[in-house]
């Protein structure tokens, strides 16, 4: 059984950041999903970004869509065109709901932009300097990059951002903290987004010493929620906890 609403937690830190939307009400990074966590008192819009064979930029998590879609198809191999031709199922029911097609990154940055959310937006894959510049003109046209914080787990594309925003605002999705990690993101001027159970009241600590911002995923349960607020963590991502 799903939930019906979200769930609130005592912290006095942490910004709370929805993930994929708030995937724990609404099919994952569908609009209605986003518009959930718009209406709702998150900081953060968490979303995944990829290009299609047309290189449209798109918000859907998978490389392919049998999961969400129940076809084989490669997102690298179908044009947006084609790509909007599937729907999704509402995750409550099962059932197939026309309004839930992939949407585009522009769409995205609409609605966080309408409820005043921040973007956080994951680089799905190895972003080239040209990925990121053409990622840029669609944030740009919108008059939003104020609005991104941009995450990635593929350390090149982090790197690709860096040739074309210095400084703006960007974390390293990882695994693990280790002090090596922790050296590069401060000669890349880069933030931490790891998994939860990496993270020790202690790295939390040295992190912040080093002026690193410390974001979180994917946090579900809500006393874990309030231990890591607690700790100092700055964000936390999560399905449904606000």
């Amino acid at each position: 059984m799903f939930a019906r609403d979200t769930v609130k937690i005592n912290k006095t830190k942490a910004r709370m950041v929805a993930h994929r939307g708030v995937s724990g009400l609404e099919t994952e990074n569908t609009n209605a999903a986003f518009i959930a966590a718009g209406q709702r008192s998150y900081f953060g819009v968490e979303t995944d970004t990829q290009r299609t064979k047309d290189g449209s930029f798109i918000t859907f998590h998978d490389g392919e869509l049998d999961r969400m879609m129940g076809v084989s198809v490669k997102i690298s191999d179908i044009t947006l065109e084609e790509l909007r031709t599937y729907t999704m199922r509402d995750m409550n029911d099962g059932l197939k709901r026309s309004d839930l097609v992939v949407p585009t990154l522009d769409e995205y940055v609409r609605i966080c932009k309408h409820y005043n959310k921040v973007c956080v937006l994951e680089l799905k894959g190895a972003f080239s300097v040209k990925d990121v510049e053409d990622m840029l003109e669609i944030i740009n046209k919108e008059e939003y990059l104020d609005g991104i914080i941009f995450i990635s787990g593929e350390w090149s594309s982090l790197i690709s951002l860096r040739k074309v925003l210095k400084t703006h605002p960007a974390q390293y999705i990882t695994g693990k903290i280790t002090d090596e990690l922790i050296a590069s993101l401060v000669e890349n001027h880069l933030d931490a987004d790891p998994y939860f159970e990496a993270l020790t009241e202690e790295n939390i600590k040295k992190m912040h010493e080093n002026g690193i911002t410390v974001n979180c995923w994917t946090v579900n349960d809500p006393e874990t929620a309030e231990k890591l607020d607690r700790w100092g963590v700055d964000m936390i991502t999560s399905n449904f906890i606000e």
